[in-house]
């Protein structure tokens, strides 16, 4: 597909009803660990998401048969059966178009006792090694897990056997907890993995495998054994949990453009690290009795204050959604501190919301946010998938009409944004991208 951008013309209050897809973070990693099964199983709410075909096709490369179809809301559904997979090897080049392709290390190590896969890829926002995996690996008893063993941009692991280990992750990482935990459900014996992450996505992936005949206790909690099983038989049927990013995201949406809207099909204690901050700004937010929607607006009358925000692990403020919380606090009044705490770097859009309009200083991992009257339409670029929902909040609050180059980064994680954005009643559409100049002043 050639290049397309995000055309949108700001100033339309959002209202109505929006439903949420199934979560991108979780159904990477249920993807994977599918591979690993002796039978066949099926996906539902999976999302129509580019990151979900990317993780499919490197599925069917492998030799797993999988088909799809169409279901309600768009999303899709999936018929799995791995059991024609006939290679280890996961080399091509689209393994680098994702960060998530590295947990068919952990699932093809499982399955076969062998495992080579390119370095994964995604979003660059800052170092992302995955020494973690590869030193959990090496504990679990495989080879080829040194930094010196990697050739060519290659890992290749082997076990003979893959053994249950008792592992510390130096850092809380969801993908090394996800990564080790595949290995771990079919090694022998039993692996505790303690400092885990706790990610809603984690247990998702637990309760997956779980379903598939695993033996996995404790996701959610810092500490999961997994006591390894020899044969999971699946043939079952399992729903991906909804994306508590996207809820995240249009709940912003629709605080930044003075809207009301409902966003049903999510989880609100999900959502309670982002509901609480916005409540503290001065907006409403309601949970519905039927606790799988959330509806957004400001009283008549209240005014809405910048605050301080300090990203964490779950059950923290997800770094998923700092980049649009930025921009909730450019519409408050006020100075606000946003402190980024997991990832380096992930202020690189902030250029991009300045010629909009913004007042942003950066030092470090500290952003000050200083409130503004609305954004300004302008050409910017999505330099990361999150970066640029954040992009696209701030045009439907904007003044004018706002190009986003560079939209495929968008939807890596968004289904069905633009419709969706539309039934709400804002006014956007893809459209050839225009010429832009990175370098031209804000």
């Amino acid at each position: 597909m050639s290049p397309y951008s995000y055309k949108i013309t700001g100033g339309n209050r959002l209202k109505g009803d929006i439903s949420i897809s199934g979560s991108k973070n979780a159904v990477l990693g249920v993807l994977a660990a599918a591979m690993m099964i002796d039978g066949k199983c099926t996906l539902e709410n999976v999302p129509d998401i580019s990151d979900v075909h990317v993780m499919i096709d490197l599925c069917r490369s492998l030799g797993a048969l999988i088909t799809s179809e169409a279901a309600a809301e768009g999303s899709l559904t999936l018929e799995i059966d791995p059991r024609g997979i006939n290679t280890y090897k996961a080399t091509g080049a689209s393994v680098s178009k994702i960060r998530a392709s590295y947990y068919l290390l952990g699932a093809l190590l499982a399955r076969g006792g062998k495992a080579s896969l390119r370095m994964p890829g995604g979003c660059n926002f800052g170092q992302r090694p995955i020494d973690l995996h590869l030193k959990a690996f090496a504990a679990m008893g495989a080879r080829g897990a040194r930094p010196e063993d990697i050739e060519g941009g290659i890992i290749t692991l082997a076990a003979d056997p893959l053994h249950g280990a008792r592992i510390f992750l130096d850092i809380v990482s969801v993908g090394a907890t996800i990564n080790v935990m595949l290995a771990a459900t079919k090694a022998q014996g039993m692996t505790i993995i303690t400092n885990a992450a706790k990610e809603p996505h984690i247990v998702d992936v637990a309760n997956f495998l779980n379903a598939m005949g695993a033996k996995i206790k404790g996701a959610g909690t810092d500490t999961i054994r997994i006591t390894g099983v020899p044969v999971l038989p699946g043939n079952f049927s399992y729903s991906i949990i909804p994306d508590q990013i996207e809820a995240g995201t249009y709940m912003i949406a629709a605080a930044v453009t003075d809207g009301d809207v409902t966003i049903h099909n999510l989880i609100p204690t999900h959502m309670e690290p982002l509901s609480s901050k916005m409540r503290e700004m001065g907006y409403t937010v309601e949970e519905n009795e039927d606790n799988d929607s959330i509806r957004v607006y400001r009283e008549e009358g209240s005014e809405i204050w910048g605050t301080n925000i300090k990203t964490s692990p779950y059950p923290g403020f997800p770094t998923d959604l700092q980049p649009q919380a930025v921009v909730l606090l450019c519409m408050a009044k006020g100075v606000s501190k946003m402190h980024e705490n997991v990832w380096q770097n992930r202020f690189q859009y902030i250029p991009e919301l300045t010629r909009m309009g913004a007042s942003i200083n950066v030092f470090d991992r500290i952003a000050l946010v200083n409130g503004i009257e609305r954004f300004k339409g302008a050409t910017v670029m999505a330099t990361d998938l999150r970066a640029g929902a954040a992009l696209v909040c701030a045009a439907l609050a904007a003044e004018g009409t706002t190009y986003i180059t560079n939209a495929k980064k968008i939807d890596r994680g968004y289904e069905n944004i633009v419709q969706k954005l539309q039934s709400l009643g804002a006014e956007i559409e893809r459209c050839e991208s225009p010429e832009f100049d990175p370098d031209a002043e804000a």
